[in-house]
């Protein structure tokens, strides 16, 4: 399993245009990809449940991926991230 622990930059915070490029990017991998924040847990799939954590700048976000591609998903996310929030 990997983990990443971000915290967002944008001053938006994940609003739906990143969203949704984050789903689409979770979707090309097969391992499970989920994103908490305090407490809540959301499947990195489903646009409506990332959105509901309700994350903004200076909110810490915490990318679980556990399969067969996680590092290379953990790689593609972080680079996401880092480029977009």
């Amino acid at each position: 399993m990997e983990q990443i622990k971000y915290v967002i930059k944008d001053n938006a915070g994940i609003h739906a245009r990143p969203a949704g490029l984050l789903v689409k990017l979770a979707k090309e991998f097969e391992s499970s990809i989920t994103i908490e924040k305090d407490g809540k847990t959301a499947d990195a799939r489903k646009i409506l449940a990332v959105m509901s954590l309700g994350a903004k700048k200076d909110d810490e976000i915490t990318v679980k991926i556990d399969g067969n591609d996680a590092e290379s998903a953990a790689n593609k996310i972080k680079e996401f991230l880092e480029n977009n929030l």
